[in-house]
């Protein structure tokens, strides 16, 4: 029979056990990342992920990762993601490196509406904590996928998929570069801040979801902020945007519902002191009629609280662009919306405003 000193010493060591986690696990191929990820910190030298293969990390709770060099990805046309990453309560710190798509290998104009199979998102998002400071270039197509299971901050990230928008060999003269969303959203409690996207579509897409704040970012040569699209049964409430610089846009915010779309509600969005120039087609768009563009609009996605508070937002749209386009189903615009904090300049009205709600702002 074992003594109580020796039970006693035997239960404390089980117990400690899991302190052996708190080790330094280090990843520099695919082959590392089951050893790795049994530690609490771990650290990403610079490698090429195999063509074809993703890059996947399960993390204990609590794991600090430390990106120490840049990542590339080998080219394949294949589903993807190239990269995910899951836990709670995650450090990841980009420390300035990169992760490199290969993006122009898979471009042609299409993004993900055909033509060469593209690997998308490029990463998947599943944590909560925090994920700073890092590069991402050349996507294939869509970019983040952010589905955090908790609390997340995204801080410092720098986008840049410029390089897609100009012609090359396979895009038949349009920007090779396609659906290559910064940030698609569905999820609660998300900040992202202080980031820059350059791409050619929505700079974040909100597509479901609550409490996301979008605050103090850059971006540019794609759609603009945007709700949506917005499908049946789903729910987006308490958003802000604000702080944000927004260049040479299709517009700045827009609000799209699918016209189809039944048992939806968009509510509570608040926009704050963002600055737009150079903006192509509108300087905000609402619009129920997606995918059609001020068509038909759908009345199963009850909009309401779409509001302008100080500081004031200010738009500057070019010679030919509409200053403003609000496209609502019957009884589906609700409430009235304060727009008395938004300027927009240069254009030309927009005809469409089918919801006497507005108030503050001429149309």
């Amino acid at each position: 029979m074992l003594s109580l000193a020796v039970l006693s010493a035997f239960i404390g060591v089980a117990l400690a056990a899991p302190a052996s986690r708190s080790c330094v696990g280090t990843i520099s191929s695919l082959s590392d990342i089951a050893n790795a990820t049994q530690c609490t910190t771990v650290d990403i030298e610079s490698f090429t992920v195999p063509a074809g293969e993703g890059f996947t990390l399960s993390l204990l709770n609590g794991t600090t990762v430390n990106l120490k060099g840049d990542v590339a990805f080998g080219n394949l046309s294949w589903a993807g993601p190239l990269f995910t990453i899951s836990g709670y309560d995650i450090t990841f710190n980009g420390n300035g490196y990169k992760f490199d798509g290969g993006g122009p290998f898979y471009w042609d104009g299409l993004g993900s509406n055909g033509g060469t199979i593209k690997p998308r998102p490029m990463l998947k998002i599943k944590i909560s904590g925090t994920l700073s400071n890092l590069d991402i270039v050349n996507s294939p197509c869509q970019v983040f996928s952010v589905t955090n299971p908790g609390p997340l901050v995204i801080d410092a990230v720098n986008i840049d998929n410029s390089q897609g928008d100009y012609p090359n060999a396979n895009s038949s003269g349009l920007p090779a570069g396609h659906n290559t969303d910064g940030f698609d959203v569905s999820t609660t409690d998300l900040t992202i801040q202080n980031s820059v996207v350059k791409n050619q579509d929505d700079c974040i897409a909100i597509n479901r979801g609550s409490n996301i704040n979008f605050l103090n970012n850059y971006c540019s040569g794609g759609h603009g902020i945007s709700i949506g699209s917005i499908v049946s049964d789903v729910v987006v409430t308490d958003i802000v945007v604000a702080g944000n610089t927004i260049v040479n846009e299709d517009q700045a915010i827009r609000i799209k519902t699918d016209a189809t779309a039944t048992n939806s509600t968009v509510s509570n969005i608040t926009y704050s002191g963002n600055h737009a120039t150079g903006l192509r087609k509108f300087g905000i768009l609402i619009d129920q009629s997606y995918p059609a563009t001020l068509g038909t609009p759908g009345n199963g996605v009850i909009i309401s609280g779409v509001n302008f508070v100080g500081p004031e937002s200010t738009f500057s749209v070019n010679t030919t662009a509409k200053r403003a386009a609000v496209n609502c189903g019957a009884g589906s615009c609700t409430g009235t919306w304060d727009w008395s904090q938004l300027t927009i300049t240069g254009g030309v009205a927009g005809p469409e405003n089918n919801f006497t709600g507005i108030t503050g702002f001429t149309f």
